[in-house]
C-alpha cells in the first residue's frame, strides 16, 4: 500500500491546477485562434511601443507569444502558444514552456515577442527541435513606457526580446530557461 505525504499531495494538486490553467487548446480552433491573437498582440505592441516597428522591419523573423500564463507555489511553470512569422506570414506554430523552483507564489500573464535580427539566428531557431532562450537574447526596455532605447534599435544582437503585458513592461523580466517547441495546433 502506498501513502502520499501532504507535501506530495499539495505538489500534485498544484501541478494539476497549473496544467488546467494553461489552456493547452486541445480541441480548440487551433491555427485561426493563434493567428488572431498574434495579430492583436502585434497591433498592441506597435501601438504601445512604436519603436518596435523598426525592429520588425529590420528582422528576418518574429516569434509572437500572445499569452503566456505563469504560475507557481514553490514549484512553478509557464506555458503559452504562438506563431513564427517571416515576411509577415505565419510559417510555424510554437509552444513555450518554463519550469522553476524556489520561493514563489502567484500567477501572471504576459506577452512576448522575439525579433530575429540575423538569418543565422532564425535558422538556428527553426532547425532546433527544442530551442531554449539564454544569454543570446537581448531585452528591449522601453524608456518611460513609450519608446525603445536608441541602443536597442541599433543593436547587433542576433535576437531581441520585448516582454510586455496589460499593465506595460515587466521590469526585470527574463526569458532565460524558456523552451520553445514547434507544434501542430
Amino acid at each position: 500500500m502506498t501513502y502520499f505525504s501532504r507535501r506530495s499531495a499539495l505538489a500534485a494538486l498544484g501541478a494539476t491546477a497549473f496544467l488546467a490553467a494553461c489552456n493547452n487548446g486541445v480541441g480548440s480552433a487551433g491555427p485561426a485562434r493563434i493567428d488572431a491573437r498574434v495579430d492583436a498582440t502585434l497591433a498592441s505592441l506597435y501601438n504601445q511601443y512604436p519603436g518596435t516597428r523598426s525592429l520588425a522591419d529590420k528582422s528576418t523573423g518574429i516569434l509572437v507569444m500572445p499569452l503566456v500564463t505563469e504560475a507557481g507555489l514553490g514549484i512553478g511553470g509557464a506555458y503559452g502558444r504562438g506563431a513564427l512569422r517571416v515576411n509577415g506570414a505565419t510559417v510555424d506554430y510554437y509552444s513555450t514552456t518554463r519550469a522553476s523552483a524556489g520561493l514563489q507564489i502567484g500567477a501572471q500573464q504576459y506577452a512576448h515577442v522575439l525579433f530575429f535580427m540575423t538569418e543565422s539566428a532564425l535558422m538556428n531557431f527553426r532547425r532546433s527541435p527544442g530551442w531554449a532562450a539564454g544569454a543570446n537574447v537581448e531585452y528591449a526596455i522601453p524608456e518611460g513606457g513609450e519608446t525603445l532605447a536608441a541602443e536597442t534599435t541599433t543593436s547587433t544582437a542576433p535576437i531581441i526580446a520585448v516582454v510586455f503585458g496589460q499593465s506595460g513592461l515587466r521590469v526585470g523580466a527574463t526569458l532565460e530557461g524558456t523552451k520553445y517547441t514547434r507544434i501542430i495546433p
